[in-house]
């Protein structure tokens, strides 16, 4: 066994360890250099009702749990002629913590440091932050309020290189990592991207700006005059453009939905860097009786509903995390647990609009990344028609929504509410689309429309043939036909019509809906869970 020879207290131990604090004294006193520059800002983060970013830090990170921060001396000595007053850090706060027990790799701007301006080895910084995350497979949790890069000392190379930022957030996410962003303040030009590369995105009110163009630029380069709000705010990205899935009163709420979302995500303790959410235990049952389903959906599928009536009487505590609430509003989705298994729910207020489309399908492809079965609760009149909606893509649209429901890689169970009709069964995910499970209530109704619709179109039909042969229309032969239609139609559109066509695995009381949830959900995670071994042939008997 080695025997040390360098013994505490001996001359050139002490002499050593001397030297060692000196150079600790040195690099800590740099590092606290970093904090106070950037609390100097506080006055002002205190007027506008932000937190600073090392507060923005401390509410995201789980208390007393380990936190490692990286490059705390990046850039140090290259921003200034001297390095007496060099600020060191890059602009830029990473490091490896726990959120909601997940272990993450958290990017922050420090926006009290020249607002958050991406500095060369700010840009290197957050570069090698995003390749911890990829070669170690972490959920990569970015908090922005940037004004960019800085014009005064811009670089080409810089330019040019920074786009591997932007390359990084979408290997990320391809590779099954979950993008968080949280924009707490100007997110400009290229740094727009942030965002927009991000799979989910919270923004906090009256501070979260995202242009490509600010302002500023905008007036310059085109003539256009426009308001920060009005060109990229918050509510404008939250309601209109789709960029932003959470709108948030301020930074501490930005940060509460964030730990809630990766909470959901069943990151907690991987260990091959792949989501596997599992049942929680200590669920808590919703909060309104399960008999109070019996009277929320109308016997005439025209009278509107809001679908979360049917969804806080399922899931566990009544708690129901809206995805982009205000943006396709009569497109419901959103994270919930039922008895403990973390889901994903679909459902509609309404026809679904080519907004509604592009939020299912982003929080579809977003449940596949993190392994979260999808529960579509179907109550919808189908793709809205129109002009309007035409010219804005709904063919497209829904297509795409359409693609994400075929190729989803997660469960996927089916429950008919109410309304069926049209392509809306195919978009949340009817019989053809092959649900792990599918299942009825009583009332629902299917039909590839409304049957005083069809009437109604196949009227308009006959009218316009008797037209162009000049001919009179018979109104009795019509009202017969119209009637022949629609008593044709309401006959096959009944639940109990379809369920006897196999069309689905049977009709429940909507009480017993949770826990033929939680059964078939329970069934999803066993066989996900059981490891099969593949041969070649079946079982033949000898």
């Amino acid at each position: 066994m080695f025997e040390p020879q360098i013994q505490p207290g001996s001359p050139v131990f002490e002499a050593r360890k001397q030297a060692m604090l000196e150079q600790l004294g040195r690099l800590r006193a740099l590092e606290a250099r970093t904090v106070q520059q950037s609390a100097a800002a506080k006055t002002l983060f205190d007027r506008r009702g932000q937190l600073l970013p090392r507060e923005r830090l401390a509410r995201l990170l789980d208390p007393g749990a380990p936190w490692l921060e990286f490059s705390t001396l990046a850039g140090y000595g290259m921003d200034r002629n001297a390095s007496a007053d060099s600020v060191p850090g890059g602009g830029v706060i990473t490091g490896i913590g726990f959120i909601s027990g997940v272990r993450s790799l958290i990017n922050i701007s420090d926006a009290g440091i020249e607002a958050g301006a991406i500095q060369p080895m700010g840009r290197e910084k957050i570069l090698r932050g995003q390749h911890i995350a990829l070669e170690n497979r972490l959920p990569y949790v970015q908090l922005i309020e940037s004004a960019g890069a800085n014009l005064l000392r811009y670089e080409v190379e810089g330019f040019i290189e920074g786009g591997r930022i932007f390359a990084n957030l979408a290997r990320l996410s391809a590779a099954g990592l979950p993008v968080i962003a949280i924009v707490h303040g100007a997110s400009t030009a290229g740094g727009a991207y942030m965002p927009g590369l991000s799979d989910y995105v919270i923004m906090v009110r009256g501070r979260a700006k995202a242009f490509l163009a600010g302002p500023p630029l905008l007036k310059a380069a085109t003539g256009e005059i426009a308001s920060d709000e009005e060109l990229g705010g918050a509510e404008m990205h939250t309601q209109v453009s789709g960029l932003g899935e959470y709108l948030a009163g301020d930074d501490a709420q930005a940060i509460g939905i964030a730990r809630d979302l990766l909470r959901r995500l069943g990151w907690q303790g991987n260990v091959d860097g792949i989501a596997r959410p599992v049942a929680r235990s200590g669920w808590l049952a919703p909060r309104y009786p399960a008999e109070d389903l019996l009277g929320i959906m109308p016997a005439d599928f025209r009278e509107p509903v809001d679908m979360r009536e049917v969804i806080v009487r399922l899931v566990d505590d009544s708690d129901f995390l809206d995805f982009q609430a205000d943006y396709g509003p009569q497109t419901l989705a959103g994270h919930a647990a039922i008895e403990g298994f973390p889901v994903g729910i679909l459902s509609n207020n309404g026809p679904i609009d080519p907004a509604g489309s592009h939020k299912a399908t982003h929080f579809i492809q977003a449940c596949c990344q993190a392994n979260i079965p999808l529960i579509y609760l179907q109550n919808t009149t189908g793709y809205i028609v129109g002009k309007a909606s035409e010219q804005a893509g709904m063919i497209k649209h829904g297509s795409k929504m359409i693609q994400a429901v075929a190729n989803a890689t997660v469960p996927s169970i089916t429950i008919h509410c109410g309304a069926s009709f049209g392509a809306g069964n195919y978009g949340m995910c009817g019989r053809g689309f092959d649900p792990r499970f599918i299942f009825s209530w009583p009332q629902a109704q299917t039909a590839v429309m409304g049957a005083q619709q069809a009437a109604k179109t196949m009227s308009i039909v006959a009218q316009a043939a008797a037209a162009r042969k000049a001919e009179l229309v018979d109104e009795k032969s019509l009202q017969q036909m119209e009637q022949k239609i629609i008593d044709n139609f309401e006959r096959q559109a009944s639940a109990f019509y379809t369920s006897a066509r196999l069309l689905d695995d049977g009709l429940i009381d909507p009480r017993d809906t949770r826990k033929v949830l939680a059964f078939v959900l329970a069934s999803c995670k066993e066989q996900a869970d059981r490891k099969l071994q593949t041969i070649q042939f079946g079982v033949a008997r000898p």
